[in-house]
């Protein structure tokens, strides 16, 4: 602590101020606009950092980070595209909410989470860095393949009413993220002989194309003004009452433990973790029936999960340099441009950065929220746009998201096709939430267990030999078949009382 009035002045600065307000106003920005994401945010800023001093290039790219996870949660709630993959699960009950009338709820569920999960993670990045670090290289692809397994089993949560449909669409999802080039070999796979296949899906491409072009095409094809009056009905930003937050304050802090649980296991990433709490709060809350369909717990559980991945993302990076994201690689690039070598050293020999960089955190979580409620009457005012220039605007920034992540033509071919048939999956009402999940967690599940088998000689039931994935997949097989264990248990007692 002895370190920490040489931080707070060295944060002082005007230089350092205007970094941690610019970065927290871009991040915010660019993370709402489809397809952009805290990648691209960070590398663009990343050039003007170069003149800058370390403590503000530092704040800068930290603000930038924190802020634009957030951001990707407006997008997502009110044109029903995520700005950023991390946001993807907000979709499922922040875009509903809107439709019913309670945008400017969502928001400040999406507001409140955040904040909260990013707070939650730099307090537990504060506390124990080191120690959580060393843990986090014991987590090894075969944990790792436990961890996404037990986040798969979201698809049927979300496939309620309709869980052959879910499991197909889910299926869709897993093989989307297999086509494209062998993460092992490097060869291409099911690409047809077609060369615009040949580098695979892009997630940001398929998730425009199935919510936001689907929408556009959808609400063209049926007039489209049916639901426009619920939409106008509440704009701005509102704060749900504490007794809607208490009953789900248990699933506020789940989340955000699970969010940096997981940020701390290198590469496994916020997206991962998003699906993770969600579908652990969908089993286990008492108000699971109204997942997928306006539940504001799944925008607390989405929000505060992928927020605290940005503090548990860092202690690998700065304990082991380790980056635990693509947000995290790009922030130990630029802390070794300016001379701080990340590890355990660090914290020893520089500490006055380690606690600057804990007091830039917290205030851009700080100053995030009231970005977030000042800026959501501005956001969620472009609702009242007439219905034609809302949605070509939503079709043009959905396209140019398309392109943007990759600068490849053929994502935004992709993007239109995904639209056409996210279009189709509506009409014959097959969920469209599982093939997102199954695809952005395709990847790292097929290279988890691939890796997990060349470790184990082929042999899967050594995972059960490793202790962390054993408890995960137990409880994996818990969550799968508790359905049927509570529907024999109630058999049971029914018969017991006619006797």
């Amino acid at each position: 602590m002895e370190h920490l009035p040489l931080a707070i002045a060295q944060l002082a600065s005007i230089e350092v101020l205007i970094a941690v307000v610019l970065g927290t106003l871009f991040g915010v920005f660019v993370g709402a606009l489809p397809g952009m994401g805290t990648v691209v945010a960070l590398v663009v800023a990343l050039p003007f950092t170069f003149s800058m001093s370390s403590t503000a290039a530092i704040a800068l790219l930290l603000c930038i980070y924190c802020s634009s996870v957030f951001g990707g949660s407006i997008s997502a709630i009110l044109i029903n595209t995520p700005g950023t993959p991390q946001s993807a699960a907000t979709v499922f009950d922040g875009y509903p909410m809107a439709q019913q009338g309670k945008a400017d709820l969502a928001l400040g569920w999406a507001t409140v989470s955040s904040v909260f999960g990013g707070l939650f993670s730099l307090a537990i990045l504060v506390v124990a860095a080191p120690q959580l670090a060393a843990f986090s290289v014991r987590f090894g692809q075969i944990e790792t393949f436990a961890l996404i397994l037990f986040a798969l089993t979201c698809i049927a949560w979300v496939s309620r009413g309709s869980t052959v449909k879910g499991l197909l669409a889910g299926s869709i999802g897993l093989f989307l993220a297999m086509i494209g080039p062998d993460t092992m070999t490097g060869m291409s796979r099911f690409d047809f002989g077609i060369d615009e296949l040949a580098g695979g899906f892009s997630l940001i491409s398929v998730l425009v194309g199935l919510f936001a072009l689907s929408e556009v095409f959808y609400r063209a094809a049926t007039g489209g003004e049916a639901g426009k009056a619920a939409l106008l009905s509440m704009v701005g930003f509102r704060i749900a009452p504490w007794p809607e937050w208490r009953i789900r304050l248990t699933a506020l802090v789940k989340s955000s433990a699970i969010g940096t649980f997981i940020g701390i296991l290198p590469g496994t990433g916020a997206t991962a973790a998003t699906f993770v709490s969600y579908a652990e709060a969908a089993r286990s809350s008492p108000r699971r029936e109204g997942f997928g369909s306006g539940e504001p717990e799944g925008v607390v559980a989405s929000e505060s999960a992928n927020n605290a991945v940005t503090g548990g993302a860092l202690v690998p990076t700065l304990a082991l340099g380790i980056p635990g994201d693509g947000g995290t690689a790009v922030m130990l690039g630029a802390l070794l441009i300016h001379g701080i070598v990340p590890g355990v050293q660090l914290f020893q020999n520089n500490p006055e950065i380690m606690i600057g960089a804990f007091v830039t955190l917290f205030f851009a979580n700080i100053l995030m929220f009231f970005v977030g409620v000042l800026g959501a009457q501005a956001f969620t005012r472009l609702l009242r746009l007439p219905e034609p220039l809302l949605m070509g605007s939503v079709l043009l920034m959905s396209l140019v998201g398309a392109f943007a992540v990759r600068g490849n033509p053929a994502d935004v071919i992709m993007a239109v096709a995904a639209g056409i048939f996210g279009l189709l999956l509506r009409l014959i009402r097959i969920p469209m939430a599982p093939i997102v999940i199954g695809m952005a967690l395709g990847a790292t599940f097929e290279q988890s267990l691939r890796q997990g088998l060349m470790l184990t000689d082929g042999s899967f039931l050594a995972f059960f030999q490793q202790p962390i994935a054993l408890v995960i997949l137990l409880l994996t097989a818990l969550v799968i078949s508790w359905p049927f264990l509570r529907a024999a248990l109630r058999r049971c007692v029914a018969e017991g009382r006619r006797q």
